[in-house]
C-alpha cells in the first residue's frame, strides 16, 4: 500500500500535495487511535481490541476501492488503518508489544523476540513492495484498465484484513505467572524516562514522516522517472535488507548495548539519506538508499526492547502507548510537508531535512540515555 497509494491517488487524478495530506490524515488518525487504546484500552481484552483493529482494517480497503473524490478518500484514511510508510505507526502495536514483552526474560531475550518479530513484519512488507507491481501487470497483459487494477489490490488489503481478523481470532490467553503475572499500571517510578524517550522518539518520527515509503516512492518516480513495477522491485529489494538487519541486531546489541546499536548504525544510515538526496543519477540513489535500509531498521527491535527494560514490567503497557502516541502524532505532521515541497519542485528537501533531524536524534538520545540503568539486568 505504501507504494500503491501514490499511483492510485495520482490516477485517481488528485496531486502531489493531495498525496501528503492522505499521509498525514492516516498517521494523525493513528495516533489517535493509539491514544485511545492507552486511555481506555484497558477496559476490553487485548484480544477484543485487536479483532476490532482488523475489522476496521478491512473497512479501511473498501472505502478506498468504493470512493473517488478527495474528502470521503480523507476521511476513510484518518479513521483507517492505511499505514503510508513501513515503520512502527500502528494501533496494532502498542498491544503486541506489551503481549510480546511478558515473554521475555531480561533484555537480551526481548531484543531477540523482537527482532524475531519485527523480521516478520520486515519480509511481509518486501513481499507487499514486490506485489506493487501487479497493476500494471494486469494492465499490460490482462488487458484491465490501470485504475481498476489499482482499485482491485485495496480489495486485496480488505481480504488480508480478514485473515488477520481470523488469525487473532486462534490468540491465545496470556501465561499466567511471571512478569505477565504483573497488572497493567499507570506510569509512575518510570515516568521520567518514558517522557524523555516519547519527545526524543517525536523528532524520530517527524523526520521519518518526511520520507514514508509512500513518498520516497513519489521521488522516485518524479526525480527520475522509476516506473511503478521498478519501484516494487526496488523497495523489495530494500525490505530485504532491512529484514537481514533484524537478525544481527540482537548479535550486536549482546556485545555493544541497545543504545550504541540504535545510535551507531542509524547515524550511517542517515548519513546515506542525504547522500541519496543529492545523488546525480538513479543507480547512485538507490544504491545509496539500499544502504540505508540494511542499517536503518537495526534500532526497530532495540528500540522497543530498551523501551520494555527501563520500565517496571506493570508499567509495559502504559510505557508501549506513551511512547508511540507521540511518534505517532509528530510524524502524523511531516507527509503534509514533504507533499508541499514536492508540489514546490524542491524534491531533495525532505530527504535531506529528514536526515539532517534523524543525526540530531542520534546525537542527543547517546547523551541522554546510555548510561540508563535496565529493569531485570
Amino acid at each position: 500500500m505504501a507504494v500503491l497509494l501514490p499511483a492510485y491517488l495520482l490516477a485517481l487524478g488528485h496531486d502531489s500535495f493531495s498525496v501528503g495530506v492522505v499521509g498525514t490524515a492516516t498517521l494523525l488518525g493513528s495516533a489517535l487511535a493509539t491514544l485511545a487504546v492507552g486511555a481506555w484500552g484497558h477496559h476490553a481484552r487485548p484480544r477484543t481490541l485487536l479483532l476490532a483493529a482488523a475489522l476496521l482494517m478491512a473497512f479501511t480497503g473498501l472505502g478506498f476501492a468504493s470512493f473517488e473524490a478527495f474528502a470521503p478518500l480523507l476521511v476513510v484514511a484518518f479513521v483507517g488503518t492505511l499505514n503510508p510508510g513501513s515503520g512502527d505507526v500502528s494501533v496494532f502495536l502498542p498491544l503486541e508489544h506489551a503481549r510480546l514483552a511478558s515473554l521475555g526474560r531480561g533484555s537480551q531475550e526481548r531484543t531477540a523476540l523482537f527482532a524475531r518479530y519485527s523480521l516478520a513484519g520486515v519480509l511481509a512488507a518486501a513481499v507487499g513492495a514486490l506485489a506493487a507491481g501487479i497493476p500494471d501487470w494486469l494492465a499490460a497483459h490482462a488487458g484491465m484498465p490501470r485504475l481498476q487494477a489499482l482499485r482491485a489490490m485495496f480489495v486485496l488489503y480488505t481480504a488480508i484484513g480478514l485473515l488477520i481478523w481470523a488469525l487473532y481470532r486462534r490468540l491465545p490467553l496470556p501465561p499466567a505467572g511471571g512478569a505477565a503475572a504483573a497488572a497493567p499500571a499507570a506510569l509512575g517510578a518510570s515516568r521520567a524516562i518514558v517522557v524523555k524517550l516519547a519527545a526524543l522518539f517525536s523528532v524520530d518520527a517527524f523526520a521519518g514522516g518526511l520520507v514514508l515509503n509512500s513518498l520516497v516512492s513519489l521521488w522516485l518516480m518524479q526525480r527520475f522517472g522509476l516506473s511503478l513495477v521498478a519501484a516494487g522491485l526496488f523497495f523489495f529489494c530494500a525490505g530485504l535488507l532491512a529484514a537481514a538487519s533484524q537478525l544481527a541486531a540482537p548479535w550486536l546489541a549482546r556485545r555493544i548495548g541497545l543504545v550504541n546499536t540504535m545510535v551507531f548504525t542509524h547515524l550511517p544510515a542517515n548519513v546515506c539519506l542525504v547522500a541519496a538526496a543529492l545523488a546525480p543519477t538513479l543507480p547512485i540513489a538507490l544504491a545509496l538508499l539500499l544502504a540505508r535500509a540494511l542499517l536503518s531498521q537495526m534500532d526497530v527491535p532495540t528500540r522497543t526492547a530498551y523501551v520494555m527494560s527501563v520500565v517496571t514490567p506493570a508499567e509495559r503497557t502504559a510505557a508501549a502507548s506513551f511512547t508511540a502516541v507521540p511518534r505517532s502524532l509528530a510524524s502524523a505532521a511531516s507527509p503534509a510537508l514533504a507533499g508541499a515541497l514536492f508540489a514546490a519542485g524542491w524534491l531533495a528537501a525532505p530527504l535531506v531535512l529528514c536526515g539532517a533531524l534523524k543525526i540530531g536524534y542520534d546525537l542527543t538520545l547517546w547523551w541522554a540515555c546510555h548510561e540508563q540503568p535496565l529493569h531485570g539486568e
